[in-house]
């Protein structure tokens, strides 16, 4: 390309919008391009790099997050989408020099086989705990007025959007048992 770069990355000011959002309680202001991601802008924006990118097709949920407590797949989730909400990320789960219930757990359960999957399942699994306090039934959830009792089918059909390659899905729905029966 004569007089410039092919590598060169631009954003037109007349594709980008500015908006403002609370990531893991600090807010931040950011002039995006209209097409970036969740993800991309945690990643390369906000240098939270906790979240994945694993399919980018939202598939496999290595780049799960919480957003206003729910989880959603930042990979499909438009940053622009998002002005004024609330996002929390892996590394907003606990304090700088402590963990987290959730992952102390993961960690005593070898709940974390490579370790890519797993910021998404952890935040799969604070946002899946949260909704069973809240008393949100699953598709496995046998007595719908009743509180879900967190069996290990009940807890494998609640993380079923979050996918580990090394096949560590034991050691995850112990943690998370055991995670939720401490809460």
């Amino acid at each position: 390309m004569p007089g410039g770069s092919e590598n060169q990355t631009t954003t037109d000011e007349r594709y980008a919008s500015r908006l403002a959002l609370t990531v893991n309680d600090v807010p931040r202001e950011l002039t995006l391009d209209n097409r970036t991601t969740l993800l991309d802008t945690l990643r390369e924006h906000l240098d939270l790099t906790g979240a994945k990118k694993g399919c980018d097709h939202g598939q496999c949920g290595s780049c799960t997050v919480l957003l206003d407590g729910q989880r959603v797949k930042s990979c499909l989730t438009l940053a622009v989408t998002l002005d004024g909400r609330s996002v929390l990320t892996v590394e907003g789960l606990a304090g700088p020099d402590e963990l987290s219930p959730l992952q102390a757990a993961f960690i005593a359960h070898d709940a974390f086989q490579c370790g890519y999957c797993t910021p998404g399942q952890l935040c799969s699994a604070r946002a899946m705990l949260d909704e069973v306090d809240q008393g949100w039934p699953s598709a496995v959830t046998e007595d719908l007025d009743a509180p879900a009792e967190l069996t290990d089918a009940e807890i494998r059909e609640r993380m079923a959007g979050n996918l580990c390659r090394c096949a560590a899905y034991p050691h995850i729905v112990a943690a998370v048992r055991e995670t939720a029966a401490v809460r």
